[in-house]
């Protein structure tokens, strides 16, 4: 019996250690999907201005102006990279799901297992 609750043990850990890493890439998206908003934001707000307006860049403490087609290409470029992203990080939740259910699985059946085991030294 000792043997089934170290088993039990460690399916218990995994589980919890599958769920850490689940919450850790839902909050990686969550920030991507934040991060794609802005920046597709900025780029509808681009799409507003003129070719001749005046566009500056923060870098740390100073702005520096910036040509418009190159903003925007900036922009473009960032929320391609952003959805490639996403793409990944919902890849890496579909494998954690898949792992965790598979475990979630394993401890329920070494459980249904235990207790028909103690039901049959009851009986």
């Amino acid at each position: 019996m000792s043997e089934l609750q170290k088993k039990l043990q460690s399916l218990s850990e995994d589980y919890q250690k599958l769920q850490g890493e689940l919450s850790t890439a839902v909050e990686a998206r969550q920030q991507l999907e934040s991060q794609q908003q802005e920046n597709t934001t900025v780029n509808k707000e681009f799409a507003l201005l003129d070719d001749d307006a005046n566009i500056y860049k923060q870098i740390g403490p100073v702005l520096l102006k910036q040509d418009k087609t190159e903003a925007v290409m900036a922009v473009n470029g960032r929320l391609e990279f952003i959805e490639k992203e996403i793409k990944r990080i919902e890849t890496q939740i579909e494998g954690i799901q898949e792992k965790s259910e598979k475990v979630k699985i394993e401890i329920m059946q070494i459980q249904q297992a235990a207790q028909q085991s103690q039901q049959a030294v009851a009986a």
